[in-house]
């Protein structure tokens, strides 16, 4: 009888220490945090389909990758999120280490690199007019808008849930004869529950998604036809 109250008592002050800690965490949101976490693609494990794997003179053709335009309506385009306390706190998730107008940049190029194409390393700007594109001796500019990037978190006791939502508008140019030569529009999202919560995972969540819309721009056949077909010009 004496080891079952002692089993009890050592049950209810587990869940003491449960609560406690609970309502510290729940006070700590309450304060105003702020998450930060890092967005990158990598474009190790990517599949790269058949049909948009460089040959011929595509890969020598250099490729020119801009800076995107964050078309988001935000005040602080770091922030790329939002966690949901479970005192109802809607606390800012921001990217660090780069700007999401350059990740997006970043990860253009790295899925290149890994088709085979000549890429230039510098990620320049443009603002996606033909009046203002710099004629240089590549044969392909790219660059685009962000439209949304966002995760959501919902932090619960012991199941967090993720939502994420990425949405692209891609920009393709001649940078010999300075013409926009096509236009295409991406999107993901995904949402998926979880056991643990950290600014690593939320970090994770994204950068899937984003490479999800990256990869989803060259796996469409129209478009890796057109970009060919001008790369091997």
């Amino acid at each position: 009888m004496k080891n079952k109250y002692l089993f009890i008592s050592k049950i209810i002050g587990v869940f003491v220490l449960v609560a406690f800690c609970l309502g510290i965490s729940d006070y700590a949101s309450a304060a105003g945090s702020q998450y930060s976490t890092a967005i990158k693609y990598d474009a190790a494990q990517a599949d790269i389909p058949a049909h948009f794997k460089a040959e011929g003179k595509a890969r020598n053709a250099v490729i020119y990758v801009t800076e995107f335009i964050d078309a988001r309506q935000l005040d602080d385009k770091k922030e790329i999120g939002r966690v949901r306390e479970r005192n109802d706190n809607r606390n800012p998730i921001c990217a660090k280490d780069a700007l999401p107008a350059k990740t997006v940049a970043d990860g253009i190029q790295v899925y290149l690199k890994k088709a085979g194409y000549k890429v230039d390393d510098k990620i320049a700007q443009w603002d996606l007019k033909e009046s203002t594109i710099k004629r240089a001796g590549g044969k392909l500019l790219i660059g685009g808008t962000i439209e949304e990037m966002e995760v959501t978190c919902w932090r619960g006791v012991f199941s967090q849930s993720y939502k994420t939502n990425v949405k692209l508008t891609i920009v393709f140019a001649n940078p010999a004869n300075g013409t926009i030569l096509y236009r295409s529009r991406v999107e993901s999202s995904s949402s998926k529950d979880d056991a643990f919560f950290s600014e690593e995972q939320i970090g994770r969540r994204l950068s899937s998604a984003l490479g999800d819309a990256l990869e989803k721009i060259f796996k469409d056949k129209d478009t890796a036809q057109k970009i060919k077909e001008v790369l091997d010009k």
